[in-house]
C-alpha cells in the first residue's frame, strides 16, 4: 500500500478551502450562489434577448385599479404588480400620459414591466390639459401614494423607483426627476417641454425620441434634452426609425426591450441587463440612433 505524504502548504490549503466551503454553507449559499447574493435586488432568471422582448416576462401579474376619489395629487390609475411576494419586495415605476390623454394610452407598458419584476402604476392625470410641470408633481403624489398608502405598498421597496412618460407626461417625467434626485431611472417618451435644457438631473435618464415626430420633434426636444443632461450622468438617446410621436401608445418591442433594460440596470442594479445597453445598440430597422456613455457608472 502507498502512503501519500502532504506538505505542510499543501495541507493549510486544503483546511482553508474546506472552512471557506463550510461558511458558505452555513449561510445557506452554495458556492455559485455568491454571485447572486452580491446583489439582493436582482429579480427573475438570467436575462436574454428573447426575455427583454417577449410580451411577458417570468412574473405573473395582478392588478387593482385606484379610483380618483381615494387620492390627491393625481387623477388615480391602475396598479400591475407581480402576484407572488416569494422574491421580496421590488422596485416601483410611475407612468404618465401625454396631452388629451387617459391611462390607457400608456396601459400595454403596465403588464409587460411588471412581468419583468416592478411594480407599475399606469395613472390619469388631473386633467387631461395639464402642463409637464403638474404632471411631474403628480407622478411624485402618485410614487408617495404607491410606496406609503396602497394596498401593495409592502411589496415596494420604496428606496429604487423610477418615472416614465409620454409627451407632457415625458417632459413631467424631467421635472419629477428635477425635483426628486433620489430616483433611480427616468424615460421620456417622445416628451414634450418648453424646457429643454435639464443639466440639474442627477437620474439615470433614458430619452426616447421618434424620428417622424412632428409633434415634439427630437430637433427641438428629446435630442436638446439628452444634450442638456450632465456628461458625468449614465444617460442614453433612443431615437425610434420609422415612428411616430403616438408610437408609445402601442405595444412596441424596441421601447419595451431598453425600457426594461434600463429599469432593471438603474432601479435594481442588475448588471446582467447592461450587456443589451453597452456597447451602444447600432441603428437597425427599428432604431434611427442610440447614443450614450458607456459603460455606466452608477
Amino acid at each position: 500500500m502507498r502512503l501519500h505524504v502532504f506538505s505542510r502548504p499543501v495541507v493549510r490549503a486544503a483546511l482553508a478551502a474546506a472552512v471557506a466551503t463550510a461558511g458558505l454553507l452555513g449561510t445557506g449559499l452554495a458556492p455559485g450562489a455568491q454571485a447572486a447574493a452580491d446583489n439582493p435586488y436582482e429579480r427573475g432568471p438570467e436575462p436574454s434577448v428573447s426575455s427583454i422582448e417577449a410580451s411577458r416576462g417570468s412574473y405573473a401579474v395582478s392588478q387593482t385599479n385606484v379610483s380618483s376619489l381615494s387620492v390627491s395629487g393625481f387623477g388615480g390609475g391602475t396598479v400591475y404588480y407581480p402576484t407572488s411576494t416569494a422574491d421580496g419586495t421590488f422596485g416601483a415605476v410611475v407612468i404618465s400620459p401625454g396631452f388629451t390623454a387617459y391611462q390607457s394610452s400608456i396601459a400595454w407598458l403596465g403588464p409587460r414591466l411588471a412581468s419583468q419584476g416592478f411594480v407599475v402604476f399606469t395613472i390619469d392625470t388631473l386633467t387631461t390639459l395639464d402642463q409637464p410641470s403638474s404632471r411631474g408633481r403628480q407622478l411624485l403624489s402618485a410614487l408617495d401614494y404607491l410606496t406609503k398608502t396602497s394596498s401593495v405598498r409592502s411589496r415596494i421597496d420604496a428606496s429604487r423607483l423610477g418615472v416614465m412618460g409620454h409627451s407632457m407626461g415625458g417632459g413631467g417625467t424631467l421635472e419629477a426627476a428635477k425635483s426628486r434626485t433620489s430616483l433611480k431611472a427616468a424615460i421620456p417618451l417622445t416628451g414634450w417641454n418648453t424646457d429643454t435644457t435639464w443639466p440639474e438631473l442627477r437620474t439615470p435618464t433614458l430619452v426616447v425620441g421618434a424620428d417622424g415626430d412632428t409633434v415634439a420633434p427630437v430637433a427641438s426636444h428629446s435630442e436638446p434634452f439628452y444634450r442638456s443632461l450632465p456628461s458625468s450622468l449614465d444617460k442614453a438617446y433612443l431615437e425610434l426609425n420609422g415612428a411616430t410621436h403616438f408610437t408609445p401608445n402601442s405595444s412596441n418591442t424596441t421601447i419595451a426591450k431598453y425600457s426594461i433594460s434600463w429599469l432593471k440596470r438603474f432601479i435594481d442594479n442588475d448588471t446582467r441587463y447592461e450587456q443589451f445597453l453597452c456597447p451602444l445598440p447600432q441603428p437597425s430597422l427599428t432604431i434611427e440612433e442610440y447614443r450614450g456613455n458607456c459603460p455606466h457608472t452608477s
